[in-house]
């Protein structure tokens, strides 16, 4: 399959601490691709290298064909466009409404008229499930599943190929977890997107991820299908996939998996 990332030998380091230590990994075009790993594995951190937020101390990562080690101001510029994100807890400005949010990009990368920014804007606060008055309101005023999917609007104003979601269902209730869970997968039908998420949702994860890499101990210590990653008999996958509670609450699924949930 066609690679649209690709992560090869990456090394970080902060200070005399180093977080990666020859992390690699192939996102797919069109798949939905979570990133897990214990605390401090440097989740986070690798997503940021992959929007040229933060630049490894070594190794290449390559977005949509482009080397982002050796590309230029003007292409990393376009780049840019061709990527949306959700940031955690929504990272909208709080001092601008809905519709304002998600008309930034608009206005700082495009030519279009105020008109049809406006339309535009309208199309995507409808598309992420949100009501056209939510528009009008500013950040405060809304809910956290409201504040995920105006943000998740913003992300995707710019039409992109890239979806990039960190930790896109913390902070819901469960049945709105679910119903952002359903939204990302329409949208990927819909639109034909490639979507990367960091999650440690377990129904996410069961339910809607096509292939993953599991970062531990500086490395991914697993990559491939859920039925790939249950394989791994490292300590990391072993305790996240085969506890207690996981085996309880998705003992069909495991079992089909050849998983021993006794």
């Amino acid at each position: 399959m066609k690679a649209v990332i690709e992560a090869s030998g990456i090394v970080t380091r902060f200070g005399e601490r180093t977080i990666h230590d020859g992390v690699s990994l192939q996102v797919h075009e069109n798949e939905i691709f979570a990133i897990l790993g214990e605390s401090g594995a440097g989740k986070s951190v690798l997503m940021k290298e992959m929007i040229m937020l933060l630049r490894p101390n070594a190794g290449k990562i390559v977005v949509l064909g482009r080397d982002l080690s050796a590309i230029s101001f003007q292409e990393a510029q376009h780049l840019r466009r061709e990527w949306g994100v959700l940031f955690q807890f929504g990272a909208l400005f709080s001092s601008l409404t809905i519709a304002e949010n998600i008309e930034v990009q608009l206005k700082e990368y495009t030519r279009l008229s105020k008109r049809m920014r406006d339309k535009l804007v309208r199309s995507k606060i409808a598309l992420v499930g949100l009501d056209a008055h939510v528009g009008a309101l500013y950040p405060s005023e809304l809910s956290g599943g409201m504040i995920k999917r105006a943000a998740l609007a913003r992300a995707l104003a710019m039409e992109p190929k890239l979806l990039f979601l960190d930790e896109p269902t913390s902070g819901l209730d469960p049945v709105g977890a679910r119903n952002f869970d359903k939204l990302i997968v329409e949208l990927r039908q819909m639109l034909g997107i490639t979507v990367v998420m960091i999650t440690h949702d377990l129904d996410s994860i069961f339910n809607i991820v096509d292939r993953m890499a599991v970062l531990a101990d500086k490395h991914v210590v697993a990559q491939g299908t859920l039925d790939e990653v249950l394989a791994s008999t490292h300590p990391f996958v072993e305790a996240f996939f085969k506890n207690e509670y996981t085996k309880e609450k998705f003992a069909d699924k495991l079992k089909g998996r050849g998983v021993d949930v006794q």
